[in-house]
């Protein structure tokens, strides 16, 4: 399975780096990672004309796109669009941070995972 990082390096720039997390076959129950340790989770939702300037993650948190796309530029000047389903782990929380912004004038929600 596919994830996408946003991680900051030593300078304080963000990134992108495509994760693939594997997947080992349980039979009739399907296909499962390792287990991932977590803190807590959230639910967002955010307003149709979301459009944020650079910023920081909070915090270390996979964020699971549960309806609507989101654009997200990094401050190494990398953009990448993301759909409904898709699932980010967001890194970058000191250096310069990165933008999002909604792809379509609608609601957007998100499932945010806080990692321990």
């Amino acid at each position: 399975m596919k994830i996408t990082r946003i991680f900051s390096d030593g300078k304080g720039e963000s990134h992108f780096q495509d994760i693939e997390i594997p997947l080992i076959d349980q039979g009739e129950i399907g296909f499962l990672s390792d287990k991932v340790q977590v803190k807590e989770l959230q639910f967002r939702k955010v307003a149709a004309d979301y459009d944020y300037d650079f910023h920081h993650a909070p915090q270390r948190q996979y964020i699971v796109l549960l309806n609507g796309g989101v654009e997200i530029e990094t401050s190494s000047g990398g953009k990448r669009q993301f759909q409904t389903g898709e699932i980010l782990l967001v890194e970058d929380t000191s250096g310069k941070g990165h933008k999002t912004r909604n792809l379509e004038k609608k609601e957007r929600t998100s499932l945010f995972i806080h990692c321990k």
